[in-house]
């Protein structure tokens, strides 16, 4: 089995600051690009639905532990599956209010949602759990969220819709934004200009999971256009950096321009910060994030659980060592690279090639230089870069 990283260590191992605790281990939809259920990790079948609450009660005790090992003043769980809701907004409540009862430290907790559950009674649950709530839809139009079918091949539109906009009208202190994950085959500017519709305070662009091994739709790129997520991107970059009024934050593009000023962005796509989130499965498991179980079956796990392991313990895992290395986690491309301090190598679980494993340039190695030159650009023009459109060299690599 390729390697995650193993043999790069971090200088010093940071602390867990991320719990994603998995609360349903299935979904009622059946998007046909997901790839946790659709693509080529199985491991999911053989866990149960919903974690019993001996799982529950012990993964508090272990997030307390290692807060207190670690005297962190804040941790951030987020309720997470498959479809967290199907457990019932109560139920999460519940176990939001074990931890931060367990837990010496302040607990920031959010669910990630697709919405389609989303009542008035489960927004007002949430809201008053003091549980931010983000919701995963691929633009504000059904036509944008075509891929996004029920077991049945019937949209999740309606429904997905219906319970965000619940979301925005009624528990709008607890409207944590929406993740997008980009589709080529959409007009950028009218996938922007759609969400809006639904007032969300932040936006995430996601690019889709791929790598060397299995590339995303669009990849290989064609000579004529060598970095079309890139171009993506950046034309929404200006749609939302020219903009009279700021009206939502776009996380990407936030964490690009912090990077370029030199301000450490916390994030997993982009930079060389170390990464600091685990997932605990429903059965009690403890594996690295989801995304890697797009590069092949048992890529995210580490062989440890919250019964027999403490998230020290985890902290010494080779893949997980791998992620808090920085540069060192890095292959020879990457590290000769000018825009290495800001793209960091791009997603993990994007460099993936099989037999070689994690240490290679993101698949979206270009179409990452793209938008980074194309930030930087714009930076520099308004900080007044000379007639010749030189920056300075702190604001482009």
């Amino acid at each position: 089995m390729p390697d995650g990283g193993g043999g790069h260590r971090a200088q010093q191992a940071q602390p867990i600051r991320q719990f994603i605790l998995k609360t349903h281990s299935r979904c009622n939809l059946a998007c046909t690009y997901c790839y946790l259920y659709a693509g080529p990790d199985r491991t999911w079948r053989d866990r149960p639905r919903r974690p019993a609450p001996a799982v529950t009660a012990r993964t508090a005790e272990r997030i307390a532990e290692h807060v207190a090992a670690h005297r962190l003043p804040e941790v951030a769980v987020v309720l997470h599956g498959g479809e967290p809701l199907l457990a019932g907004a109560a139920a999460l409540a519940a176990d939001v209010d074990l931890i931060r009862r367990t837990v010496p430290a302040e607990v920031h907790a959010s669910v990630q949602t697709n919405a389609t559950l989303l009542t008035r009674e489960a927004v007002t649950t949430l809201r008053d759990a003091r549980i931010r709530v983000g919701v995963s839809l691929d633009g504000g139009r059904s036509a944008h969220n075509a891929a996004r079918v029920d077991h049945a091949g019937r949209p999740g539109w309606p429904a997905a819709a219906r319970g965000l906009r619940l979301l925005a009208a009624h528990a709008p202190e607890a409207y944590a934004g929406v993740l997008c994950v980009v589709d080529l085959r959409a007009d950028p500017v009218e996938v922007y200009e759609s969400l809006l519709a639904f007032a969300p305070p932040a936006i995430d662009l996601l690019l889709p999971h791929g790598n060397w091994t299995a590339p995303p739709p669009g990849l290989p790129a064609p000579p004529a256009d060598p970095a079309p997520y890139g171009r993506w991107l950046t034309t929404v970059f200006d749609r939302w950096w020219q903009a009279g009024r700021r009206r939502t934050r776009v996380r990407l593009f936030e964490e690009c321009v912090a990077l370029l000023l030199g301000v450490p962005a916390a994030t997993e796509r982009l930079g060389l910060q170390p990464f600091t989130a685990v997932v605990v499965e429903t059965d009690g498991s403890v594996e690295q994030v989801d995304s890697l179980k797009s590069a092949y079956e048992g890529a995210a796990a580490t062989g440890m659980d919250v019964f027999r392991h403490s998230f020290d313990d985890v902290l010494a895992h080779p893949g997980v060592a791998a992620r808090q290395a920085g540069r060192a986690a890095l292959g020879a491309a990457c590290l000769a690279c000018p825009l290495v301090t800001v793209c960091g190598g791009g997603h993990y679980a994007h460099r993936y090639l099989a037999g070689e494993g994690f240490r290679n340039p993101s698949v979206y190695c270009a179409d990452l230089a793209y938008l980074i030159r194309h930030i930087g650009a714009r930076l520099a023009a308004a900080a007044g870069a000379g007639p010749g459109g030189h920056a300075p060299r702190e604001t482009v690599p």
